[in-house]
Parts: structure tokens; sequence; C-alpha cells
């Protein structure tokens, strides 16, 4: 059997990827507390650029991590996101939530003529304030969530805005970015995002908590 020559230690690997991201990232150009999020950010996809497309809000770290501490539950568009979660680092054994494939959501998205991400949203209303949402996948979850909040006083304590793709993704995080709604945020600006961007920022935001 041929013999590759590549690192197989674990710490290895880490602190070599840590120590390139250091190198090729101006990391003083964000607060202290948000070094992780992006160093991780930046880990699950390996493209440093992202960094320049990050837009989040001023109490971002401080909203999500006080409500992970106080028990909310997380709310995920997908089973991606929801599997990309890390438990472990949850502080108080959150509830992760994902009501994408619930036996009520392809009858909603029927009534409501949309797609089953943005219907499975309404079945959030009655985990929503408070909640930490985290949305890796749909433009039409980011959209519907935003019309929703628009409708009730219920107030999530944060938004992971990474919905990706070529129809919709742009418009919707641009759409958080730009809200009014007062929720602390945050997202990548463009077509990139996805649940593993989504969840890697969770766990970053988590990790802290340690």
């Amino acid at each position: 059997m041929t013999q590759l020559d590549y690192i197989k230690d674990p710490k290895a690997i880490y602190a070599q990827s840590f120590a390139t991201l250091r190198e090729e990232v101006d990391f003083e150009r964000f607060p202290d507390n948000m070094h992780m999020v992006i160093t991780r950010l930046i880990h699950s996809c390996g493209m440093v650029d992202i960094a320049d497309d990050v837009a989040y809000s001023e109490n971002f770290i401080n909203s999500a991590q006080t409500a992970l501490q106080n028990s909310a539950p997380i709310l995920c568009d997908c089973e991606m996101v929801k599997s990309g979660i890390i438990k472990r680092l949850l502080p108080a054994n959150n509830q992760l939530i994902c009501t994408l494939n619930d036996d009520e959501t392809p009858s909603i998205a029927t009534a409501q003529q949309t797609t089953r991400s943005a219907a499975a949203v309404k079945l959030w209303q009655a985990h929503i304030d408070g909640a930490v949402v985290v949305i890796g996948n749909a433009p039409t979850s980011l959209f519907r969530l935003l019309e929703m909040l628009s409708e009730t006083d219920a107030r999530p304590s944060a938004i992971i805005g990474f919905p990706v793709g070529f129809v919709g993704a742009v418009e919707s995080k641009n759409a958080l970015i730009t809200s009014e709604l007062g929720i602390e945020f945050i997202a990548l600006k463009g077509r990139r995002g996805g649940s593993a961007m989504a969840s890697a920022v969770l766990n970053a935001v988590a990790g802290g908590l340690g």
C-alpha cells in the first residue's frame, strides 16, 4: 500500500490550521470576542476571504451567549444545521429544534403556496421568543422569519443568517442586515453560506462559554 506523506496528529492539524489563519486574516478589525467565530467560520470552509463579507450587530455575541446560558432553544432551518451543532458545547442542555420534516409542514406549505423551508418557520412560533435561530440553507426560511417577526412582538435573542444559493440568498441576508427589528445577528453577505458555516458559528459562540 502506498504511504502518503500527511499530518496525522489532530492537535498538530488544528495548530497548523489556526496558525495559517492568523497569518492570512486580519483579526484586528474584529473585536476580541469575535475572533473565535471568524476562526471557526473560515475553518469550516477554507476560504479566508469570507472575513470581508461577515456582517454582525454589536451585541450579537453577548446576546447569543446569554440566551444559551439561560436555556434558550436553538431553532434550525434544516437537519444539516442541527446535526452540525456540537451538543457537548451547549451550556444548558439547550433544545435543538428543526421543524422542516414535521408532519404539519407540507400542508402549511401547500396552504401558503411556499416552500417547506418557509412553512416550517410557522412551527417556531411557540419557541421563537428568546431563542437563537440558525439558518444555513434556505433563503425562504430567513425571508419568512423576518416577515413573521414583523407581525409579532416576540423576538429571538440572535439570528445566525447563512442561507446559500443563487436565488434569494443575497436578498434575504441583506433584509436581515438592514432590518429595523432590533435583533442581534450575524450574516455572510453574498451568495455563499451553508449549514457547515452556520453551525460553526453557533459552535464558536457556545464554545466561548467554556
